[in-house]
């Protein structure tokens, strides 16, 4: 098999699956299965057993040591891995790289809408294509699409690491002095009301947490995937109404401890409005910077955090000290 080129990379990897792939039902043994196994032999060499149901949808996998080294009576339902990861059958010959090179399995079930498997894609397929594209002049752009800079996983030293971390976290720095920036600008309102100023680390750490979540959760779909606008915005629109959700239930809490305590309804207001703004936009842009930074064929693992943190901070603060402003 030759090397593929740039505009196979691209194309669909239907022309790679192996449709021979070993198929095990959901409700047999594992004496039953070896049994059917040696009645009818796969072609070709076994890696994973896939375990499907009566429609043919993907229940689970097996590795061969563990289906030969298990009881004859277990069920297959008892030793097969539920969790799988599968690449969709729209994937590209480029995303099932990725999959090698993320996930360092020797083979993946390719699954249709319904989950359903079409087919598998083995290491040995993509050995030499890997092998030539790591030689190639295409291969920075290959690894820099996987999110691995090829320069910077043969060079793992510290002083290597730092380079590439570095400069990532002056974003915090920038956020850090920012928001320093900020709270001088609103010092009037916190003077006229310390109470402001006392719930200023929760405000923060909510959002934070929120964007957290939301930057993980991205980096996790991103996974075989190149992101498109019209997907970047649906995926934006549900992260939104998410964030204001947690955001408004997290509010709520706060706020009868702020009354409790302090009495105060404009404190009460105030936190409840930034609260929820903060951790909506919090949500928004924790979804926003893995994908802007893949599509910009960054690192979106190291860039991602570091960025949506100081962001969030800078938006959550001028939620927060705005709805101060106006109601004192």
């Amino acid at each position: 098999m030759t090397g593929l080129s740039s505009v196979e990379l691209n194309g669909s990897i239907s022309s790679t699956l192996r449709r021979d792939f070993s198929r095990l039902h959901v409700d047999r043994t594992v004496g039953e299965a070896l049994a059917e196994i040696r009645r009818r032999p796969p072609p070709n060499r076994i890696i994973y057993f896939y375990v499907i149901d009566d429609d043919d949808r993907l229940q689970g996998v097996i590795p061969t040591r563990r289906l030969l080294l298990s009881d004859l009576q277990t069920p297959l339902s008892e030793i097969m891995v539920r969790e799988v990861v599968t690449i969709p059958h729209t994937a590209t010959v480029l995303d099932a790289c990725e999959f090698f090179v993320m996930h360092r399995l020797l083979a993946f079930p390719v699954v249709d809408d319904q989950r359903r498997v079409v087919g598998t894609v083995d290491v040995e397929l993509y050995t030499q294509e890997l092998s030539e594209l790591d030689r190639s002049e295409h291969s920075d752009d290959l690894f820099q699409l996987i999110g691995v800079h090829i320069a910077e996983s043969q060079q793992a030293s510290p002083g290597t690491a730092f380079k590439s971390r570095f400069p990532w976290l002056l974003a915090n720095v920038a956020g850090g002095v920012m928001a320093a920036f900020l709270s001088g600008m609103f010092q009037r309102q916190l003077q006229e009301v310390v109470a402001i100023a006392l719930f200023i680390p929760v405000v923060l750490a909510l959002a934070e947490s929120v964007s957290i979540q939301s930057v993980s959760l991205a980096l996790q779909t991103l996974h075989g995937k190149r992101p498109t606008l019209r997907g970047v915005i649906a995926k934006l629109r549900r992260e939104f109404l998410t964030g204001a959700m947690l955001g408004a239930a997290c509010a709520a809490i706060i706020a009868v401890v702020a009354a409790v305590w302090l009495r105060d309804p404009r404190v009460v207001v105030c936190l409840i409005g930034g609260i929820s703004g903060g951790v909506a936009i919090a949500a928004v842009i924790g979804v926003a910077m893995p994908n802007l930074i893949r599509i910009s064929r960054r690192d979106p693992q190291v860039a991602a955090g570091p960025v949506a943190l100081a962001m969030t901070d800078m938006a959550t603060l001028l939620v927060y000290f705005n709805l101060a402003r106006a109601l004192i």
